[in-house]
């Protein structure tokens, strides 16, 4: 684990991993989520040849949270990125985003074009703001609820996203189905075991480090303006997402896939939000091929 002092002040945590020559690979995790060894991860980018870079956002883990104050858009989170980026000493790149780590990914193939070289979108949630997209149809009751009161404001959302702190602070591998509640259908049920299980309580643990800030903040942020138009990207941006996602519903893959100029799509009717990382060599590999390194 090491710690960036970024210019504000503020304190990002990160982690480095994977190929230690190889292409450098942001990777931008999900909602809830924290900057936490990931054997299986770092074992596919060595696979593959790429340096991954990931970072805790602003109030998980041990990274400072932004001041209290409108909610900052998605685009804030590729700036800190780009200081990461910079301090590694690392000027072209590729990026992944998992769920709501999507639009960060997708924001740095917006925002960073010639820099990022290639984006990937697993299981990425789409804009809330989309005027042909009924952005909650085929969410879990659990996300519908959170993002209905994240619509409404901070303090509505507060309460809920305290008392899911308070769960996920102290989740285990064997709870975590549990935790996910009708979040997960059976394809996703049946994928959340072991190592992987594991890893993910963990890093849920370790994103409540500091209570409900960044999942409260994390949550606004989605809900907002993201600062970018995905319509606009020019990078190479590969889609993936399964029919069987009750967190990131299918149809948030299929706007996003008739949206982005030149998209490589992957819709899978048999694989679901968490499922789907179990095709993480074939998506990597994709990234490194997009990249045209």
């Amino acid at each position: 684990m090491a710690h960036l002092t970024l210019a504000d002040g503020r304190t990002l945590e990160y982690l480095t991993g994977g190929a230690e020559d190889g292409i450098p690979y942001l990777y931008h995790a999900g909602t809830p989520s924290a900057a936490v060894r990931d054997d299986a991860m770092w074992a596919a980018a060595e696979r593959v040849g790429l340096r991954l870079v990931t970072f805790s956002r602003p109030g998980y883990g041990a990274s400072t949270p932004r001041p209290v104050g409108d909610p900052v858009p998605v685009a804030a989170d590729v700036a800190d990125s780009v200081e990461l980026l910079d301090a590694l000493g690392i000027d072209r790149f590729v990026t992944l985003g998992w769920s709501g780590g999507g639009p960060r990914a997708l924001g740095c193939a917006a925002l960073l074009p010639g820099r990022c070289l290639a984006a990937l979108s697993l299981a990425g949630v789409a804009p809330a703001d989309a005027d042909d997209l009924d952005f909650t149809a085929g969410m879990g009751p659990e996300n519908v609820r959170d993002f209905d009161l994240a619509a409404r404001g901070r303090e509505a959302l507060r309460p809920v996203v305290e008392e899911q702190a308070a769960e996920f602070g102290a989740v285990t591998g064997e709870q975590i189905v549990a935790a996910f509640g009708e979040l997960v259908d059976e394809v996703d049920a049946a994928a959340l075991t072991g190592a992987f299980a594991d890893h993910l309580a963990a890093d849920f643990r370790h994103a409540m480090a500091q209570g409900a800030v960044g999942l409260l903040e994390d949550n606004l942020q989605i809900m907002r303006p993201w600062g970018f138009d995905v319509a606009a990207i020019t990078v190479p941006v590969a889609v993936w997402q399964g029919a069987h996602d009750k967190m990131v519903p299918f149809a948030h893959g299929q706007w996003l896939a008739a949206r982005i100029p030149g998209a490589r799509v992957h819709l899978f009717d048999d694989e679901g939000h968490l499922s789907l990382i179990s095709r993480l060599d074939e998506m990597l590999a994709e990234l490194r091929d997009l990249s045209g390194l």
